[in-house]
């Protein structure tokens, strides 16, 4: 599978000078009437950008947005959509309105067989998916999407460079480029840098005002399954070290207060919290270089940061080490 994977290169980046007009027809199973709505991918969030009546199970989309790009398709603007990567042709979507589209198809889309390729595929590594498929908007977007939180900066910088020039221009490049010295400058051993947001009750709290402990300063959200299913760990971690110089510092990516709130009361995570609803867009995760969550950054009493991405047993084992 890896090995037709990495054989697969498409020029989906650009534009065929023969290329169809741009339009994407469609049917919805189990559905007559409606509406369905095209949304722009931007910073892991999805916006309506346009909306399609449906008519005997059927809409049309003739209006073309930028190309190529991810976009989403969904029944419902709230929720999570179909992934569906749009090119300069005539793409026909299947639209199965069962969780979270699963069994839907698209056809017509170069970009979207490869992401479906990639997606089924195991062990892919994503320097040698990009020189397989250096023009297509997936390489780019994998690299973006998947990669970049488990990358060093030099390893992100390498990976953008063997991206086709057509694609440095694109979101998820100039994130990567801004990512790179991000983290570089909140790497092990800096300067754990200062930020101030509200708490739960909109009143601003210093980040330096819990400083002089070992500080874990932890990024999760109230709708992020993985960080719900830590949170168990980071309290039993907390409760043992609480009263020997540890503490943690919480930062939510929610975008709606009442589920962060009801989060913070069901886990009983009875330390500090702060955010500023933004999501993806939230201040503190971009000056860290946050690209996914559950993440962690542990720092030391002179503001130093200590280690990343700590959890479960590791974090409870480094924390033995340094308060013994």
């Amino acid at each position: 599978m890896i090995r037709s994977l990495l054989s697969i290169v498409l020029l989906s980046g650009t534009l065929s000078a023969n290329a169809q007009n741009f339009a994407i027809t469609g049917t919805v199973k189990g559905v007559s009437s409606g509406k369905v709505y095209l949304q722009r991918f931007t910073n892991k969030m999805f916006f309506t950008i346009d909306s399609s009546n449906i008519t005997d199970g059927k809409f049309h989309f003739a209006k073309k947005p930028k190309l190529p790009e991810l976009y989403g398709i969904t029944l419902n603007p709230s929720a999570s959509p179909l992934f569906i990567f749009l090119e300069d042709k005539k793409i026909e979507v299947e639209l199965d309105s069962a969780v979270y589209y699963s069994k839907s198809v698209v056809k017509g889309s170069d970009a979207q067989d490869l992401f479906t390729t990639y997606r089924n595929s195991r062990n892919v590594k994503v320097d040698e998916f990009i020189k397989a498929n250096p023009s297509s908007i997936v390489a780019a977007y994998v690299l973006y999407r998947d990669y970049s939180y488990r990358l060093t900066p030099d390893e992100i910088d390498n990976n953008v460079k063997l991206l086709s020039p057509s694609l440095q221009k694109t979101q998820y490049v100039n994130v990567l480029r801004e990512l790179s010295p991000t983290l570089r400058k909140v790497g092990i051993g800096e300067v754990a840098p200062e930020f101030t947001l509200a708490d739960t009750d909109g009143k601003p709290v210093k980040f330096s005002g819990h400083s002089g402990k070992y500080l874990l300063l932890d990024f999760w959200a109230g709708w992020c399954g993985p960080c719900r299913r830590e949170n168990p760990n980071l309290v039993r971690v907390y409760e043992k070290y609480k009263g020997k110089g540890f503490d943690i510092f919480a930062v939510s990516l929610d975008k709606q207060k009442e589920q962060w709130v009801k989060a913070i009361a069901d886990d009983k995570l009875t330390w500090t919290h702060v955010s500023d609803l933004k999501f993806w867009d939230s201040a503190p995760a971009r000056l860290y270089g946050v690209r996914a969550i559950p993440s962690n950054v542990l720092i030391g009493p002179d503001g130093k940061i200590l280690a990343r991405n700590l959890r479960g047993k590791e974090l409870e084992e480094k924390l033995a080490t340094l308060l013994q």
